[in-house]
């Protein structure tokens, strides 16, 4: 047969369903295999969703903005069929309008940022090469729109006081779902300490070029903020454990997870078996998640499980914060900004690049005790790194 039938891909087991965003073709175009057809919006990721043959696009089951399941028929590719040739062009009269341009490509992350804004990417005058539609013309777009009419409006309340009504996109409805289940579900407590960032901040300035140079990546601060956490796990493992029932389920690996935030929200892709990795294998796990982030290219497989995980709020300024514990892990630790503060030492009072620590810990089987000493090793391995590079 020459129909090729055009499936939702099997969602993970934690995924009931999914959103269908825009399609990239229209019915009776063609389509070449490996081309994406549609973007799928699931509470994790957005997936690409390519055609497994060449052909052409008959038929459209499921329209933008559809939820699907796994397995789900939404199209239809003739494999057989063939572009009709163009009609021959005929010289139009004076009376007939011009026809109109053909509408500008847009790239995928603007294409996503236009669905979750209800923009039409088609309708933009695109800035990019070639008349590419950029995320920027994008949001240049949604700012001109909520300030000439907003999509739904009240002014029940006075002249000039208008509300605008959005739904919220599937990942941060999930979002959403899942700091409510660890409010509701774990007894969170937070515990706070500071570290002296000088000590691994004189090692990277005298050792990043070379680092790069050997590795190819740059070295930053987070591996040295996993490595210490890893370090710690080890010398207190209910914190790398979670609650199962009534019974806690120790793990004797390390999937550490690193919070990195997006246009679309908040993912937290996991790095397996940190123990295992190298500094630079680290830098680079967390620089692929970041850039894939942005377009949300992390596969649901990532962003599944872990055992611990780090949030920096320091990199929007943040100062202080207590996070909140990804279930169904016990504990999560928080990085702020980095700021020179006058600090003791020795009785005199010397200036220091100092970063305030903050673990929010579930105190259902963790003892403030243990959650106080864990912290406590996390800055003592910072403060000495040469701790963890000689694995003591």
């Amino acid at each position: 047969m020459s129909i090729i039938e055009v499936k939702v891909p099997q969602l993970s087991e934690s995924v009931s369903e999914a959103t269908l965003l825009t399609w990239n073709k229209k019915v009776g175009e063609p389509v070449s295999e490996g081309e994406n057809l549609i973007d799928i919006e699931t509470d994790k990721v957005v997936l690409e969703l390519p055609a497994i043959k060449s052909g052409v696009l008959s038929r459209i089951l499921k329209e933008s903005g559809s939820q699907v399941v796994s397995g789900e028929v939404i199209a239809q590719i003739d494999s057989a069929a063939t572009v009709a040739a163009p009609a021959p062009v005929v010289a139009a009269s004076p009376a007939e309008p011009a026809p109109k341009e053909a509408p500008a490509a847009a790239s995928p992350s603007a294409r996503k940022l236009a669905h979750a804004h209800d923009v039409d990417a088609a309708s933009l005058k695109g800035s990019g090469k070639h008349g590419l539609v950029t995320k920027e013309d994008v949001l240049s777009a949604v700012q001109s729109k909520s300030a000439a009419a907003p999509a739904s409006v009240s002014t029940a309340t006075g002249e000039g006081r208008t509300e605008q009504r959005v739904p919220m996109t599937r990942i941060r409805q999930r979002i959403a779902e899942r700091l409510l289940q660890s409010q509701a579900n774990a007894a969170i407590l937070t515990t706070f300490n500071e570290v002296n960032m000088q000590p691994v901040m004189e090692l990277r300035s005298r050792y990043k070029d070379a680092f790069e140079k050997k590795h190819g990546v740059k070295l930053g601060f987070s591996s040295f903020f996993v490595k210490a956490a890893v370090h710690a796990l080890k010398k207190f493992p209910v914190v790398n454990a979670s609650v199962d029932g009534t019974d806690v389920l120790y793990h004797n690996y390390f999937d550490i997870g690193v919070a990195i935030g997006s246009e679309r929200g908040l993912v937290v892709p996991i790095i397996r078996d940190a123990d295992k990795l190298s500094f630079a294998d680290i830098e680079r796990r967390i620089a692929d998640f970041a850039a894939r982030a942005k377009d949300g290219k992390i596969g649901m497989d990532e962003l599944a499980g872990g055992t611990f995980s780090i949030t920096n709020g320091g990199v929007f300024g943040s100062m202080l914060s207590t996070p909140i514990i990804n279930p169904p892990q016990s504990a999560i630790l928080g990085i702020h900004a980095t700021k020179d503060r006058p600090v003791a030492e020795n009785g005199q009072v010397v200036i220091r690049p100092m970063n305030y620590l903050a673990v929010s810990y579930d105190h259902r089987i963790i003892d403030g005790r243990e959650a106080v000493q864990f912290l406590v090793a996390i800055k003592e391995y910072l403060e000495m790194p040469g701790l963890v590079l000689l694995d003591l």
